[in-house]
């Protein structure tokens, strides 16, 4: 006897017109041991780059499940569920070199990749839309931009030299946009941005829309350079059309 998919697909159908039930989809199979140590070790071998080629310590960070769910710090009322460092674990400062990095993430399986801002950079962050199209101009400008991530709950995060969340009431001063509403704040010291390949809150993963260079350490422009781009194309997607 032959089977054919026409025929299962038929046979699924009169199924569930005769019992009124709805087949539900079966379940996807889990990830096999020998993926999950791959996947472990890419992560070994990005935060090594992080640190040993871009100069940026990696902080461990809290996950969340996808989709939501309790985070991994085990605080039943965390207010940030797995978008902050982990207490317990040792941060692995900017420099190390790649092998040590890696060797020392094993110690910190499923954790978050965080980047500490303040130190080699600070971050502008805007909603994405307007971030993407900023990114565009700036480029058509001909400036030297640094690394730009992309977060799944919709913000852009564009790297800049540190000094700039001190800086941006008298930058956004100076430019005159210190009293127009916009969508855009600066992150400094004690705040982190969750870096590729982690999920950041269960939400989905972060991604680059601008890569740090292959090599050499990536470049952090002055915030000044980027602001008035920045501004100008928030102000315009909160502007009535």
């Amino acid at each position: 006897m032959v089977f054919t998919i026409s025929g299962m697909r038929e046979s699924r159908d009169a199924r569930q017109q005769r019992t009124g039930v709805r087949e539900l989809p079966r379940p996807r199979p889990p990830v096999r041991p020998g993926v999950r140590r791959r996947l472990h070790a890419g992560v070994c071998t990005t935060v090594g780059d992080y640190t040993g080629r871009c100069g940026w310590a990696v902080v461990p960070g809290a996950r969340v499940a996808r989709g939501g769910g309790p985070c991994s710090c085990g605080d039943p009322g965390c207010p940030a569920p797995g978008a902050h460092p982990l207490p317990f674990a040792d941060e692995i400062p900017a420099g190390a070199p790649a092998a040590y990095a890696a060797e020392a993430w094993t110690r910190v399986p499923g954790a978050a990749v965080l980047l500490p801002a303040g130190r080699s950079f600070d971050v502008i962050e805007v909603a994405a839309e307007p971030g993407r199209r900023a990114l565009v101009r700036l480029e058509r400008m001909g400036l030297r931009l640094g690394p730009v991530l992309e977060t799944p709950a919709g913000r852009a995060q564009f790297f800049v030299a540190p000094g700039a969340a001190a800086e941006l009431p008298h930058l956004l001063y100076r430019m005159g946009w210190d009293d127009a509403d916009l969508d855009l704040r600066c992150l400094g010291p004690g705040e982190h941005v969750t870096a590729p390949p982690s999920d950041l809150g269960g939400l989905g993963p972060v991604r680059w829309l601008r890569e740090p260079p292959p090599e050499g350490a990536p470049h952090a422009p002055e915030a000044r350079l980027l602001l008035g781009t920045l501004a100008y194309v928030c102000h315009r997607d909160r502007s009535p059309v």
